[in-house]
């Protein structure tokens, strides 16, 4: 699988706030989004269901602190 990156545009507080909660769980603000991200992709297919394709559940992602 190809890993792609993408540049977003995000309000400066968001962002602070964002990275507190990523330091929070010991995580990448990358990888706390991607996590965010692979949240909305599993709601999203438990209301629609399943998209087709595989996410690797560990790729990119440090898991949170526990």
């Amino acid at each position: 699988m190809a890993i792609k990156s993408v540049s977003i545009r995000i309000e400066e507080e968001m962002l602070r706030k964002l990275s507190y909660v990523a330091d929070y769980e010991g995580r990448s603000i990358n990888s706390h989004i991607l996590v965010l991200i692979r949240q909305d992709i599993k709601t999203f297919e438990n209301k629609h269901g399943e998209i087709e394709g595989e996410i690797e559940p560990g790729l990119n992602v440090k898991p949170a602190r526990k």
